[in-house]
């Protein structure tokens, strides 16, 4: 027994005529009157007589008949919320996003929100990459903002922006008077990388073509978790960075921070939500929020190469063991 099947005999109850029914059903007579022979044949009750002109129904029939009507409206009525439930702007909503990114974006994607969804709580959480992954499929955040492609089974990804990589440089550096930076040798074994962001750190170690990182830094080891850190390590001659454009995107007037030539390596930005995931208004919103909240240079066209993270060998052997 099928929901079309119940819908073929509340039409044929409504009209009474086979042809007129297939009409509203919108399919052939011959059709319908297969899909009513089997109904038929399947519970073992005529819902129909057909010996009746007009036709008419059965006496089980007509409480057939009358539950399908019921079981329809129910239907409808499950569609309906369904539809509710996509378009809602209320409620709760957890979202978790990189440290990379969270500092520079969320502050203003937070006051664009409040006027886009004023009736919806958000809880923002700071997590890396590995455990956005994980919490965005046991549920434990609704939407993840991250880097992408992630490579994982079980999540959809929705792409928001390309975010570019810049060199980010001491005054004493070769190229500090340069418009645009080319990679240099020496640069490569003074990358300063974060830890435990090892999402991050494989589009670095890719931009520079390294297979690893360096773990001393002119005799010392450096335990870091913030970029702003790594800017002032920078900045007193203590190593190289590459840092995402948001990070800097407020010191216009700093001489540190330079562009890459074209192509630009820049890292995707998505929203990613498990499949299950069924509120597409809101996903809609919070993309046109962020995008909203991205300054005029990122908005245009450029040439760029997307760096990926979830094929390195590095990131492979970093998150072994830990999600």
């Amino acid at each position: 027994m099928t929901i079309q099947q119940l819908k073929y005999i509340v039409a044929l109850d409504e009209h009474r005529n086979f042809v007129k029914a297939a009409e509203e059903c919108m399919v052939t007579q011959p059709g319908l009157t297969i899909q009513l022979k089997n109904l038929e044949e399947e519970i073992g009750i005529k819902i129909f007589d057909r010996t009746k002109v007009p036709l008419k129904p059965t006496t089980p029939g007509k409480e057939i008949i009358n539950r399908a009507k019921k079981i329809l409206r129910e239907v409808d009525d499950i569609r309906d919320f369904v539809i509710h439930e996509k378009n809602q702007l209320e409620g709760e909503c957890t979202i978790g996003v990189i440290s990379t990114l969270s500092p520079y974006l969320v502050p203003q994607f937070i006051k664009k929100m409040k006027e886009v969804a004023p009736k919806i709580h958000f809880t923002i959480k700071e997590l890396p990459t590995g455990l956005l992954i994980n919490d965005a499929l046991t549920g434990d955040i609704d939407i993840a903002l991250m880097a992408t492609p992630t490579g994982a089974n079980g999540l959809k990804e929705r792409p928001v922006f390309y975010e570019p990589f810049v060199a980010y440089l001491n005054s004493n550096h070769p190229m500090a008077g340069a418009t645009h930076y080319e990679l240099q040798p020496q640069d490569k074994p003074q990358l300063l990388l974060l830890e435990h962001e090892y999402c991050y750190n494989a589009q670095l170690l890719d931009i520079c073509g390294l297979t690893g990182s360096a773990d001393k830094h002119d005799g010392f080891t450096y335990d870091i978790s913030s970029i702003e850190t790594l800017k002032n390590l920078v900045k007193a001659d203590l190593g190289f960075a590459i840092l995402p454009l948001l990070s800097v995107i407020n010191e216009k007037e700093n001489p540190l921070y330079k562009e890459f030539n074209d192509p630009k390596p820049v890292r995707e930005i998505s929203l990613v939500v498990a499949e299950t995931f069924s509120r597409k208004l809101l996903l809609q919103k919070i993309s046109e929020a962020l995008y909203s909240c991205l300054p005029h240079s990122m908005k245009q066209e450029f040439k760029y190469k997307k760096i990926q993270w979830n094929d390195s060998p590095y990131f492979v052997e970093s998150v072994k063991g830990l999600f």
